[in-house]
């Protein structure tokens, strides 16, 4: 279904008409009936949110995102339900329950592994990333335990930015409740050692995935009071650090642009814009992707978050995302594709969406903005799809 018809599938089952959702959402009884048609796409996760609210549903309700569930990476194992088990587990409570002491691997070794974890995510692979978590944070557990101090200590730093992996990588499939877990245990074990950088980047990871959960408000609270904890950014800071406390801004602007506060989406960009001048360039300290260009990339997010539609469109085409890894650069031509749809180009948006599958097909598929405008498309066009629009449909499971 689309969002539309969820939406009147969960208000019927409410018992609630249209002219009642309606008032409590602050809209026309006319407008809801176009949005349960079909015939006006909802398109910004504030509105989503609010209707989700006044249904008594979560957000996920509404999205309905699907779970990375196969990979043929993965030679056939499950990804997101062995990530589930991992992370479920009672082992890292009780370690004595454990039956089996694995031979520790060289720290450097777990540390390539983490590595390319992070790049796979970034390289859009999250199929990869998924199969290759579980096996990884119990290495990277054991090690935290048996290995002399100083590589347990770095083991333990290891072990926080794994589950800072699987947090950001449950995010973008959907399964925000796992997300929310993994970066919680991530948080929890990182306060165990005296690190700033590493408790910040996994601070970071809290607030995202608290939007992520339709929580924008207390996420936008969040990032200001993070930066408040970690206080000025010192003349010695390190690029790392500087590239972890600008992005914790562009977490700020995403969640305050969808609560609609406008005022507070620009004064986190401003800072966010500010630390990325002091970097001076782009970058991937930390896996981060930080610097002046996903500054403007956020900007065409929260713009299209806010409704600014012409914004987007006069800002988002002279971006060159190049510079950054591809899961940046889809991101930004997703949020392009939307704009031009919201100005009625959807052969424009079409090819857009097309060309990104190409390159990352994983999160365009996966994406939930992706999938509802192609069934949107599919779905609201008074003619049958074009053969490239129902390949597409195809592919992503939608038809």
């Amino acid at each position: 279904m689309t969002i539309g018809e969820r939406v009147s599938w969960y208000r019927r089952r409410r018992g609630m008409s249209q002219r009642v959702l309606a008032d409590l959402v602050g809209r026309t009884e006319d407008w809801l009936n176009k949005i349960e048609n079909n015939r006006i796409q909802l398109d910004r996760i504030s509105v989503i949110q609010n209707l989700a609210t006044q249904l008594d549903i979560t957000l996920g309700d509404l999205l309905a995102e699907p779970s990375l569930v196969d990979s043929s990476q993965a030679s056939g194992k499950h990804t997101v339900p062995a990530l589930r088990e991992t992370l479920l587990s009672y082992n890292h409570l009780m370690p004595f329950a454990q039956r089996e002491i694995l031979a520790t691997q060289p720290i450097a070794q777990l540390e390539g592994r983490l590595r390319a974890v992070w790049d796979a995510y970034q390289s859009t692979r999250f199929a990869y990333v998924s199969a290759s978590l579980p096996t990884l944070i119990a290495d990277l557990d054991i090690a935290s335990r048996n290995l002399a101090s100083l590589d347990a200590e770095r083991a333990t730093l290891l072990l926080a930015s794994a589950y800072h992996a699987a947090a950001t990588v449950l995010t973008k499939v959907g399964e925000v409740d796992l997300a929310w877990v993994a970066a919680q245990r991530g948080f929890d074990i990182v306060q165990q050692v005296n690190e700033p950088m590493t408790w910040l980047s996994l601070a970071r990871s809290i607030a995202h995935v608290t939007m992520s959960t339709g929580r924008h408000k207390e996420a936008a609270v969040l990032v200001g009071q993070l930066a408040s904890h970690a206080g000025p950014v010192t003349n010695s800071a390190s690029p790392e650090y500087l590239s972890i406390y600008g992005t914790l801004f562009l977490t700020g602007a995403m969640a305050a642009a969808r609560t609609d506060d406008r005022s507070l989406t620009n004064e986190y960009l401003d800072e966010s814009a500010a630390v990325a001048a002091r970097l001076g360039r782009d970058a991937n300290y930390a896996w981060t992707a930080f610097g002046p260009t996903n500054v403007e990339i956020h900007r065409v997010s929260t713009a299209m978050e806010l409704g600014d539609v012409e914004t987007a469109l006069r800002i988002g085409p002279q971006i060159d995302a190049s510079p950054l890894p591809t899961e940046r650069q889809i991101r930004h031509s997703v949020e392009m594709a939307r704009a031009n749809n919201a100005r009625g180009r959807k052969e424009q948006a079409l090819s857009i969406l097309l060309s990104a599958e190409a390159r990352a097909p994983e999160q365009v598929r996966h994406l939930s903005l992706c999938r509802d405008l192609v069934v949107q498309w599919v779905r609201v066009g008074k003619t049958q799809p074009s053969s490239t629009l129902a390949e597409l449909a195809l592919r992503m499971n939608l038809l």
